[in-house]
């Protein structure tokens, strides 16, 4: 199943100190320029080290380019600013969907041999760009960021504070759909709604991350998509409990990835595979395949190990070894919806350790919506290639300590829909088999509309 190798970069042994390039200790002054003079220079070069001194370093969004390897040496902390001239907006993507955004703070497209490493931190100021829900926070801690930001919308869970004027009106433009937000000519004036993911990395292959902490994320921590060759290695990957879209790792439609070592405690979902979200998506045929992940621990987050919910191109041949999930929201998160399409096939999670899961420790749905466009009444008449499938995936040896349900796993009845084009009927939950496991919990299982189910 995985007899697969995934290949390590090959960088040049050279050095590029970014104060050789007039990088300016002390976290005030800009070194943007600096910093993309260093990697550009190494670039011409035929590649090398940039090297990242300890200190607080103040920039501005950093394009890696081929065959440079961005090393943050102990004590070294990479400050991403927040300023409307150096974030342009730009036609780029975020859960599976083409749609505006701000510049990334990291970048690196087309680009081949590419690394982070290094014992120091990247950290995206976060704090400037993210919304808070109040129900996060304690009321002292909300008085405080009202004192930061007046602004404040209202939504079903209550208050959630905007950081600035632009990303309030912008969430008010949002809420009524307005084709304003649709054209870069016009959204710029609320250029800071458009959140960016903190490092992207597209169409890249040959990757390295290692070491390195990643922390405080405008949106996404770490997004490689369409990406091949990716080892993730001992690295940190953080946010606040309460960062909104504050996913760890989104690996979306990538081939050949390992990720071993790595420590997890953010917002949102923290190891996650994604391959897109629905027809437009599936165009482009680039499932995430061949993946490796071991020896990692997630503390808070809303999944573990997670799958989808944008899974339209496909996700399989995944292995899981000896993970450690402790105080997640859900243990091991497979999610999707009708109208998405897609396989999630041949994934294996193989001694799994659980404790303090405060819903379901295991959960397969196929009724996850968030986006008002879909939430809206849907017809009764359904494209066969719209339906998603979870299907021969092999859950062994998992303990869990505590969570409110063992099992859910909500299918989709599919004699309730008239479906157009061919379609076998088989269950759109299938085959899953877990066994030599212990799970403590509330309720033992929740299981409806699916087909066979091992346990």
């Amino acid at each position: 199943m995985n007899n697969f190798t995934v290949e390590l970069p090959n960088i040049p042994d050279k050095e590029y100190n970014i104060k050789d390039f007039g990088a300016v200790n002390g976290g005030i002054e800009s070194n943007t320029e600096a910093i993309n003079a260093a990697i550009t220079k190494a670039n011409a070069d035929g590649g090398g080290k940039v090297v990242i001194p300890a200190g607080i370093w103040m920039t501005g969004p950093i394009e890696l380019k081929s065959n440079i390897d961005l090393h943050l040496e102990n004590g070294a902390v990479l400050l991403f600013d927040k300023n409307e001239e150096e974030y342009p907006l730009y036609m780029s993507d975020f859960e599976g969907m083409e749609c505006i955004r701000a510049k990334s703070p990291i970048t690196a497209e087309n680009a081949s041999n590419i690394a982070i490493t290094g014992t120091g931190t990247v950290d995206g100021n976060g704090q400037l760009w993210r919304p808070v829900k109040q129900f996060k926070m304690t009321q002292r801690q909300w008085d405080a960021l009202l004192k930061k930001s007046p602004y404040t919308v209202t939504e079903k869970d209550g208050q959630i504070w905007m950081p600035s004027k632009t990303s309030f009106d912008g969430w008010n433009m949002s809420k009524q759909k307005s084709a304003e937000l649709e054209s870069l000519d016009t959204a710029q004036k609320y250029w800071d709604f458009f959140r960016p993911v903190m490092v992207r990395l597209y169409r890249c292959d040959h990757i390295l991350i290692e070491n390195v902490t990643l922390q405080n994320s405008p949106a996404w921590n770490l997004h490689p998509c369409f990406c091949q060759h990716i080892t993730i290695k001992n690295a940190n990957i953080r946010n606040p409990y309460y960062a909104q879209n504050g996913d760890g790792l989104d690996l979306e439609s990538c081939r050949y990835a390992e990720i071993t070592g790595t420590t997890f405690d953010v917002g949102d979902d923290a190891i996650c595979m994604k391959s897109g979200k629905g027809e437009k998506a599936r165009e482009i045929k680039v499932p995430t395949q061949d993946v490796r992940i071991s020896d990692c621990t997630v503390y808070h987050g809303h999944g573990g190990f997670v799958v989808g919910s944008e899974m339209s191109r496909g996700v399989r041949n995944v292995e899981v070894k000896n993970c450690t999930f402790i105080g997640t929201d859900v243990g091991i998160r497979f999610k999707s919806a009708i109208g998405r399409g897609g396989v999630v096939e041949d994934i294996t999670l193989d001694g799994i350790q659980m404790m303090n899961i405060e819903k379901e420790a295991i959960i397969f749905t196929m009724g996850y919506v968030l986006d008002y466009r879909e939430s809206e009444e849907k017809s009764k008449v359904v494209k066969a290639e719209d339906i998603p499938y979870f299907r021969n995936i092999t859950l062994r040896n998992i303990t869990c300590s505590g969570a409110e349900y063992g099992l859910k796993a909500e299918g989709i009845d599919l004699s309730a829909f008239e479906i157009v084009g061919e379609n076998d009927g088989q269950p759109v939950i299938d085959n899953i088999v877990i066994e030599d496991s212990a799970i403590v919990a509330h309720v033992e299982k929740k299981v409806v509309n699916c087909g066979n189910i091992v346990y």
